[in-house]
């Protein structure tokens, strides 16, 4: 099987009620994990960040406010390319930016035009009840969302 490597940006979208955006994808099949994708070239990573927002959930982040986690993780999965059909390995590393919006969860809506699918807003409380992702997981950490064990 052909390894690839990626760089990816994900955005932990915060709503005003402390309520956090998850959905699934092919990547990490069966795993919770944030919205995000592939940085393109020649884009910076805000630029696929917002650009990446808009297509996975359909949430335009221009005036929200957006915060570098200052952490690169690496993770590994298996995915079949749409394009091709090929299966590959995928290594990627993520950076992560922690996106704080202005309206309640309730008030945001949600189109999901990519990859990711059955999105939906968590509570602190119920992302320790979710099969997340690795880098998911360390990124709640460093967020305060998830307890270090």
């Amino acid at each position: 099987m052909r390894t690839i490597e990626r760089e990816i940006v994900g955005g932990f979208i915060i709503s005003s009620d402390d309520k956090i955006l998850l959905g699934k994808t092919g990547v990490y099949s069966g795993l919770w994990v944030v919205p995000g994708g592939g940085i393109d070239p020649g884009e910076t990573k805000l630029e696929a960040l917002r650009r990446e927002m808009l297509e996975e959930t359909g949430i335009d982040i221009r005036d929200a406010k957006i915060e570098d986690m200052k952490v690169d993780l690496i993770g590994e999965s298996e995915k079949v390319l749409r394009d091709t059909g090929e299966k590959v390995h995928v290594k990627m590393r993520f950076h992560n930016y922690k996106i704080s919006l202005a309206q309640p969860a309730d008030k945001i809506e949600i189109k999901m035009t990519d990859d990711l699918s059955g999105a939906a807003w968590f509570s602190r409380a119920e992302l320790s009840k979710l099969e997340l992702s690795p880098p998911t997981i360390s990124s709640l950490k460093k967020l305060g969302y998830l307890k270090n064990t």
